[in-house]
């Protein structure tokens, strides 16, 4: 046999054995993934993760691999995980348009749950080649612009939307909202109107529409829409953060603290959607209004472990963090009205030495009236009333408050003040005060006086 047959043969067997390898892969792959899904749909997380690792190993570049592996860290609950196996296969070629249409959409939602905006953006852009006909699309990227507060390009979108799905209920009560913002009244309530003509138990246009009550202070109305709306588990978080913020708005803050725990109670300590973010800070802000102030930086400590910088979180617990060190500054932050008001009396006459002649519960929180406690030996002197100022706000004094302050000292004929803060003082707040009868004691200097009230 001759040397060129022989190696022809050779050839021709290697070339036989690669088409039966091909062939038996490509039965036997598309019966391993099949049974990852099964998994999947029968709820068994684990097992779907570890067979679709067992594939990866052995092939990584096998996206439908990838793709169940992150379907299975998604419905597990570990959401960073899934969006790291989508990332990976974002270029890759799918099955049919149907698969990458259910891919693009998982991976849109994943970048919006982690404020990846651009991102979301992108993948809707892209679905929007694969289904230009599919108004949808059009809604969740008007979503995305309105929560970015880009105003103009959400209504766009939330049109385009409404013109390829004239009876798009969501899109419509979305639109209204917006318009209602931009003092486009007439239009706005048009827009509502119609999401609940074609859908009267929408329940998005029923939160919508609560969002315009609220915003146009109809607070029962409201509180009964996003009730209604509450019916849908997806929108049960955002209805109950508006209730409470109704509630908030019109200072009924226990009830607010009440619709706040409930949306709470509905998210998990991870999650870091933008919707959670604004329920914790909304939720933070309440019960620091209502002096609960353990509660409101176990909320801003949730906040700022899943998004360090997001709005005035680090100053607020920066502002509280002597609570845990300083038990007079403490109580001096948490106590009820008739405790808060005895706390300065006590403050008052032991660290300043004065007499406290009248004091009163105030906005910031209490104003004192006090003479000098004299010895025998000014029995004859003229004892000047002072006035005592203790705020325990969290908003910085401003020379505003400061001007109005020195009016009611000429008013009630006191000849100076001390104002005593827990927060901060704003720089024009102090240049007002150097040549005025005013005492500034920021909240160093308050917390050494109260720290050597421990000592007597």
């Amino acid at each position: 046999m001759s040397l060129y047959l022989i190696s022809f043969i050779g050839a021709l067997a290697f070339f036989i054995l690669l088409l039966a390898f091909i062939l038996i892969r490509s039965i036997v792959s598309p019966q391993r993934t099949a049974t990852i899904e099964k998994y999947i749909n029968a709820g068994k997380y684990a097992t779907a993760i570890k067979r679709a690792k067992a594939i990866i190993a052995k092939n990584p570049r096998d996206t439908k691999a990838r793709y169940l592996l992150g379907k299975a860290y998604l419905a597990d609950g570990r959401a960073e995980l899934a969006l790291m196996e989508f990332k990976s296969i974002s270029k890759a070629t799918f099955d049919s348009k149907a698969q990458e249409k259910e891919f693009r959409n998982l991976t849109a939602q994943l970048y919006e749950r982690f404020q990846q905006h651009n991102e979301a953006l992108a993948e809707y852009a892209l679905l929007i080649k694969l289904d230009p006909r599919n108004g949808d699309y059009h809604y969740q990227i008007g979503q995305l612009f309105e929560q970015t507060n880009k105003t103009e390009q959400a209504v766009n979108h939330y049109r385009q939307a409404i013109g390829l799905s004239p009876k798009h209920a969501a899109a419509h009560a979305a639109l209204g909202l917006l318009l209602f913002k931009s003092k486009m009244l007439t239009e706005a309530k048009q827009e509502i109107a119609t999401a609940l003509s074609l859908e009267p138990d929408n329940t998005t246009a029923l939160y919508y529409q609560g969002r315009m009550l609220r915003e146009s202070r109809e607070y029962a109305q409201a509180l009964t829409a996003f009730e209604k709306a509450a019916r849908n588990a997806d929108l049960r978080q955002k209805c109950f953060t508006e209730r409470g913020l109704c509630y908030m708005d019109a200072n009924s803050l226990e009830k607010a603290a009440f619709e706040f725990d409930r949306a709470l109670k509905l998210t998990t300590a991870k999650n870091s959607s933008a919707d959670t973010l604004r329920l914790r800070y909304a939720a933070a802000t309440c019960y620091e209004k209502m002096r609960d102030l353990d509660h409101a930086i176990e909320q801003w400590e949730a906040i700022r472990a899943v998004s360090p910088n997001f709005k005035d979180v680090a100053e607020k617990l920066g502002q509280y963090s002597d609570l845990r060190s300083n038990d007079y500054m403490k109580e001096f932050l948490t106590a009820g009205p008739e405790a808060f008001l005895k706390l300065c009396k006590t403050i008052t006459e032991k660290a300043f030495s004065l007499s406290v002649q009248s004091q009163k519960e105030i906005k910031q929180g209490c104003a004192i009236i006090a003479l000098e406690d004299n010895s025998e030996k000014w029995m004859n002197v003229r004892k000047q009333p002072k006035l005592f100022i203790y705020s325990r706000d969290s908003e910085i004094i401003s020379d505003g408050f400061l001007r109005s302050l020195h009016e009611q000292m000429k008013a009630q004929n006191v000849v100076r003040a001390v104002v005593v803060t827990s927060s901060g003082l704003s720089r024009a707040a102090i240049t007002f005060a150097e040549n005025r009868p005013i005492e500034l004691i920021d909240k160093d200097k308050f917390e050494t006086i109260l720290k050597n009230l421990k000592g007597i």
